[in-house]
């Protein structure tokens, strides 16, 4: 069957992520096939913003009438200090990852840490609430983590990062939160490898595998590839893991319903993610 061609008219409405680079983003495929999905007469581009021009990308949305924008690196700081308002979590972490309309007001969210929990329980089925969790990485995707997962009801947060200083204002982001080191790998219920290390041809661990446990949850904010080095050791040590697409399904489902006030299509976005990784050299 030959597929229906998707029409663009004068009435359809725009939404765009920016960064730099930005050509290999997944979120056009996530987003169109959630707005396939709902039947709205919406699209999604990918637009490359020099760093630098985000204030202006910023201005443009609101002069083109671009009823959605994701944000990605490096803008997020830029992009927060444009907008008209901030939501609590962009504010605490000055970050945005999102812009939504209010009226005529820009406003800045930040659904990274949302996310995360969000593929937590929808994923892996767990909730933290009442856990101990260790983040690995102080960038501005363990920063969000931190401030949810505390928010979530975590008992303590343990921030581990080459730099301490970077730890620390990580670690500062809420009260049930410290800064430690790999030791803590051992006694954690849940580990999240925040960093780069183990994304596409790169075969390195982010700490020494002896450190895992059976009965931990894994989880990785790498998903190209999908099924990482650590991922591979965790189950090897009879850990449960959780891969990286869910959290950026989840913070893009977040982002869509707070353009459209409707219910996000999960799995179709999750389907579509998936789909494009396939096309992928790894």
């Amino acid at each position: 069957m030959t597929p229906v061609a998707r029409v663009v008219s004068g009435g359809t409405r725009l939404a765009a992520v920016i960064g730099s680079p930005v050509r290999h983003s997944l979120s056009p495929a996530i987003h169109n096939a959630a707005f396939a999905a709902l039947g709205l007469d919406w699209v999604f581009v990918a637009l490359e913003v020099a760093p630098g021009a985000a204030p202006a990308a910023v201005e443009g949305m609101r002069v083109l009438g671009i009823d959605g924008l994701s944000v990605t690196m490096p803008h997020k700081e830029a992009v927060a200090d444009a907008v008209d308002d901030l939501t609590p979590d962009a504010r605490a972490l000055h970050a945005v990852n999102c812009v939504a309309r209010d009226g005529q007001r820009l406003v800045g969210h930040n659904t990274d840490g949302d996310g995360f929990v969000a593929s937590l329980r929808a994923g892996a089925g767990v909730d933290p609430k009442g856990c101990r969790a260790v983040v690995l990485g102080a960038g501005g995707a363990a920063r969000s983590l931190v401030l949810a997962l505390v928010r979530a009801g975590a008992t303590e947060v343990v921030v581990v990062n080459r730099s301490p200083e970077r730890a620390k204002v990580a670690a500062a982001l809420a009260s049930a939160a410290r800064v430690g080191d790999t030791s803590d790998i051992a006694v954690a219920d849940l580990v999240v490898n925040a960093t780069p290390i183990g994304m596409g041809a790169d075969e390195g661990l982010p700490f020494d595998r002896s450190l895992l446990q059976r009965g931990q949850l894994v989880a990785d904010l790498v998903y190209h590839p999908l099924d990482t080095p650590l991922l591979r050791a965790a189950r090897a040590c009879g850990a449960s893991t959780l891969d990286g697409l869910g959290m950026l399904v989840h913070q893009a489902a977040r982002q869509l319903q707070l353009w459209t006030g409707m219910e996000p299509p999960v799995a179709d976005m999750r389907a579509a993610a998936e789909a494009e990784l396939r096309r992928r050299p790894r």
